[in-house]
């Protein structure tokens, strides 16, 4: 859906401030950006949000004219990589935005690397840029890590008594970050988890994990899942009769998730990023201005509740290339690897840039470059996602 001239305008100069006098640089070759999204699928919940905020990006990245080619991976990793090979080696991109769940991601490494394209992708999993070795030199990332959102999360529940934990969690790489980094920040805290389920994506039950888990009596519930099929757990559980805290990980924060869990998901707690809870955030938040400008905007177009984490990850692509292609220029042209060489490197290079989840520093050990800034508690009350203090 396009923006009117006047709202595009409003969005890239309150959201971004990424028109400078500086970009007034000779004309150049097109600069390509090859963009694989999980738009129908189990993932399509997040995948459609994330395109709904790069329609709103520029037509011009660093001054210069882009171009952005969309593909549709259905949630399947192995049409995300035939995707990304098709961007790189028929369409010459200068750089991957995507994909959005993380076994695609990480199937995405060895064509990107292969090809020396750099790669944002828009995954919550720190395993495709952990640790900066082998392909993964060439992958970034936007969203916050799972170790940082378990961070922010084991801290809350800590504070507010939890002992002890039931965790049920998809049955794939998503599941497994969670379940790793969970432990490790539940350990540290000293809190046991005293239960663990995993489930699939496209499951329809879970009544014999829900029981098991009920069974080992926890202070609190864990459901690592993203998008409406982390509901399934949670209705579960609350039908089941389970009175406790039930919490959930960053990946669920889309309207869509409210609407189908209704009730059962009144109450839940989770880790989260700036855009999501962006008006309820404390006024001192650096990324509360960028954060409310884009939501604003977002919202004018797509409906008022309808913004996401997913969005706002996708609206911070773009000041993050504008910042890298910028530089890149310098040394390169678009359409050569010498230029995607520059761009990666430029990328590895960003400093203190406010986009609307967070602040991002990235280094040649850090490609995701967001700190603490970048995560807060959530909770869902009265239909709608809202900021808890710790």
């Amino acid at each position: 859906m396009a923006l009117s001239a006047h709202l595009r305008r409003a969005f890239a100069l309150a959201a971004f401030a990424l028109v400078s006098a500086a970009q007034t640089a000779p004309a150049r070759a097109d600069i390509k950006v090859g963009i694989d999204l999980s738009s129908t699928g189990p993932a399509a919940v997040i995948g459609i949000t994330s395109k709904n905020a790069m329609t709103m990006w520029p037509k011009t990245i660093a001054g210069q004219p882009a171009q952005y080619i969309f593909l549709d991976d259905g949630s399947d990793p192995g049409a995300a990589v035939r995707n990304i090979n098709k961007l790189i080696h028929e369409d010459h991109v200068d750089v991957i935005v995507g994909p959005n769940i993380t076994p695609a991601a990480l199937a995405a490494l060895d064509p990107v690397a292969e090809s020396h394209t750099p790669m944002i992708t828009l995954i919550g999993s720190g395993s495709v840029v952990e640790p900066q070795t082998g392909p993964r030199v060439w992958a970034f990332k936007m969203a916050q890590t799972d170790s940082a959102m378990a961070d922010v999360m084991t801290r809350y529940m800590s504070n507010h008594g939890v002992k002890t934990v039931g965790f049920i969690g998809f049955a794939d790489s998503y599941g497994d970050s969670w379940l790793k980094e969970f432990s490790t920040f539940a350990k540290l805290r000293r809190i046991s988890i005293v239960a663990t389920e995993r489930y699939n994506r496209t499951d329809s039950s879970v009544t014999g994990q829900v029981l098991k888990l009920i069974e080992a009596r926890p202070d609190a519930m864990l459901v690592a899942g993203a998008g409406t099929p982390a509901v399934l757990p949670q209705r579960e559980l609350v039908q089941r009769g389970f009175k406790g805290p039930i919490y959930q990980t960053h990946g669920i924060a889309t309207p869509a998730f409210i609407k189908l869990g209704g009730k059962d998901v009144e109450g839940t707690l989770f880790p989260t990023q700036p855009v999501v809870v962006a008006r309820t955030l404390p006024g001192d938040h650096p990324s509360k201005k960028a954060a409310l400008a884009f939501v604003d905007a977002y919202e004018a177009t797509f409906g008022a509740g309808s913004v996401t984490q997913f969005a706002g990850d996708a609206a911070g692509v773009y000041p993050r290339l504008n910042d890298a292609v910028a530089r890149a220029l310098k040394t390169a042209q678009p359409g050569t690897e010498a230029f995607r060489s520059a761009l990666r490197t430029a990328l590895e290079q960003t400093h203190e840039l406010v986009v609307p989840n967070g602040v991002v520093n990235t280094s040649a050990g850090d490609h995701v470059g967001l700190d603490q800034r970048a995560s807060v508690m959530g909770a869902i009350k009265g239909g709608k996602f809202v900021y808890v203090s710790q």
